[in-house]
């Protein structure tokens, strides 16, 4: 064949190969459960828009399909069977609420142990190794982000002047370490979803609620309490979690980018987080403010005993309970929590 005859079909096969070159990479699909709109500025502010620009943030030919939880009819204390379902590619995981499936999930936040962000970042930042892991064996899932709601404080309809006048109250509560707490105080835990609570207090079912400040704000609890105490018992942390089906599906270089894309957003959310508790306190006590409502409830300083009697907690109800659930689903459990989190809390 002559020179000329292959110059058309050499031509042919170069401009084959680049349009190969130049056709688009596939979308990577996302299916993702996220947290509850009634959660507030941090689902609606942060983490919504964050999936809804993931394909921007990571770089990579992102299609997601953002779901909320409570818009699709999820409860939060099924998130760890709907993502080894497979329903959901990426979930977001309340963690004190899924805990009732595997209690290694609140290793990071029992009662007294994270009860300002410094303290609640350190502690994530050394469970989040054993919790991956255990996400990995046991559920299918790996270990994406976090970002927590703040220290969780006391709200009342009523005064009062120190934990000790909570005997006999009825506290609303969210998972079994902090019920068990709330009876050392010699008070009612009353378990209740978060968007029952504010009706609760107004209707007397309950005479008090722990959640914080920038919840608390959101779904109106100031019209219905008096008095808020600013003594931290827990941080309330989501953590998202992908599908390990999905995960190794990806490429080593898309892992990368989905990583760094998520260690952004928690720098970021962490940082938000921070600045709404702190904006939401002083709205509640109706001192100046810019992001919440602002309201006229007292604020009530915590003594010295009410201090000690949080950070005893850890000792004396909240591990001892927590460990012994969570060593009866995974035997090794408490063992891995006094390796990563007890030298931060002087627990051998």
């Amino acid at each position: 064949m002559k020179l000329a005859h292959l110059l058309p079909l050499a031509a042919l096969v170069l401009g084959s190969a680049a349009a190969q070159a130049q056709a688009p990479a596939q979308p990577i699909k996302l299916r993702v459960a996220g947290n509850f709109v009634a959660a507030g500025l941090l689902q609606q502010q942060k983490e919504q828009p964050f999936f809804e620009n993931f394909a921007k943030a990571s770089g990579l030919p992102v299609e997601i399909d953002y779901k909320p939880m409570d818009v699709v009819g999820i409860k939060d204390t099924d998130a760890l069977r709907v993502i080894k379902s497979g329903l959901f590619d990426v979930v977001a995981l309340r963690l004190a609420q899924a805990s009732r499936d595997d209690p290694t999930l609140l290793g990071a936040d029992i009662v007294g142990l994270s009860t300002d962000y410094d303290t609640a970042r350190k502690v994530w930042d050394a469970w989040r190794g054993p919790l991956d892991q255990r996400l990995q064996e046991r559920h299918g899932a790996r270990l994406l982000a976090s970002y927590p709601f703040g220290p969780q404080i006391l709200f009342c309809k009523g005064a009062f002047t120190s934990l000790a006048d909570m005997k006999g109250k009825k506290i609303r509560v969210s998972d079994q370490s902090l019920a068990k707490f709330v009876e050392k105080l010699g008070a009612i835990p009353v378990t209740l979803a978060f968007g029952e609570t504010q009706q609760s207090l107004e209707r007397g079912v309950t005479d008090c609620a722990i959640t914080g400040p920038s919840s608390a704000n959101s779904a109106g609890w100031p019209e219905v309490t008096t008095h808020v105490m600013p003594l931290g018992f827990q941080v309330h942390q989501v953590a998202f979690a992908v599908s390990l089906a999905k995960w190794n599906a990806l490429s080593a270089d898309q892992r990368t980018k989905v990583a760094d894309a998520f260690k952004k957003f928690e720098t970021d959310a962490w940082a938000y987080s921070r600045e709404l508790w702190e904006d939401a306190a002083r709205c509640n006590t109706g001192k100046e403010c810019r992001i919440g409502k602002k309201f006229a409830m007292k604020e009530v300083q915590p003594a010295a005993a009410d201090r000690q009697l949080v950070a005893d907690a850890v000792r004396t109800v909240s591990f001892p309970l927590w460990a012994e659930s969570c060593d009866k689903v995974h035997d090794k459990c408490s063992a891995a929590w006094k390796q990563a989190v007890g030298p931060l809390v002087g627990v051998k």
